[in-house]
């Protein structure tokens, strides 16, 4: 069985790098899921308010073999809860669904700058983590101003910062602003949501080399430039090779040709800095 590193916080616990996401997918197809990947030796599980999907990873969960401790479990906080009595009902609505005492990281789902109120949810996260509720608390989807609003307010640093990551489009001023301070990168979209990524010639040529799938060397250029990432599949064959990329190594010089795929037009998803939804 392939092994998963983990890389750790400057809170001091540890999160293994190669996750399991479960963004847009049902409730009842991610119990089946998140069981499968379980199964196959995942023990991150990343999924969150909005996606309607708690219960059923709970399910999962709970008819798992795995001990509660040896999975570690992220959900993130929605837009609709910033204000703190709303975050810290939001909480406790996971949990419920998860079926869970805690979960290891919270995640601040999205800034959200015109609405002005993710410092309010901030302050609120950190006082959720003094609970015992939440053992690890972040952010996603954070653009670096409102980033830098947070930690100068507050003195705490979220541990990691989840954002769209993938070959093209590499985000590397916010890699490079969580470097500087101890926060992590977690990769959401890590394999570009199949557009062009994983048709891309460099890719393709590497992964023929290494007779690996394209897929398997996108995970492992993330894992070799220190993202956390966590790919989602609702299909067994792929989750199982998804998980099997911890063994694929890159070179240096394939790692920096896959780096030169960067594109400042390669985003998929919403700009966090205009978002309103």
């Amino acid at each position: 069985m392939s092994t998963v590193p983990t890389l750790r916080f400057h809170d001091g616990r540890e999160i293994p790098q190669l996750g399991f996401g479960v963004w847009q997918v049902e409730d009842e197809v991610a119990e089946k899921v998140v069981g499968e990947a379980l199964k196959v030796g995942y023990r991150h599980i990343d999924t969150a308010a909005i996606y309607g999907n708690e219960a059923g990873v709970g399910r999962a969960l709970a008819a798992s073999d795995v001990a509660r401790e040896d999975v570690f479990v992220t959900t993130k906080l929605w837009n609709d809860s910033h204000r703190h009595d709303d975050a810290v009902a939001a909480l406790d609505t996971s949990l419920e669904k998860l079926g869970l005492d805690y979960v290891d990281l919270y995640l601040i789902h999205w800034a959200k700058p015109k609405q002005g109120q993710y410092l309010d949810a901030w302050r609120t996260l950190i006082e959720l983590q003094k609970t015992g509720k939440v053992k690890s608390i972040g952010v996603s989807n954070f653009p670096q101003e409102q980033l830098e609003e947070i930690i100068e307010a507050t003195g705490v640093k979220p541990v990691i910062h989840q954002i769209e990551l993938h070959p093209h489009f590499q985000q590397a001023d916010l890699r490079a602003y969580g470097r500087d301070h101890g926060i992590l990168t977690e990769a959401w979209s890590p394999l570009g949501q199949g557009k062009d990524v994983l048709t891309d010639p460099v890719i393709t040529e590497i992964a023929e080399a290494k007779g690996a799938t394209p897929a398997q060397v996108v995970i492992a250029w993330h894992l070799a430039i220190g993202n956390v990432v966590i790919p989602k599949s609702v299909t067994p064959e792929r989750i199982v090779s998804n998980f099997e990329a911890t063994s694929v190594s890159l070179t240096e010089d394939e790692v920096r040709a896959i780096g030169r795929l960067d594109s400042a037009e390669g985003r998929i998803g919403p700009d966090p800095a205009e978002c309103d939804f």
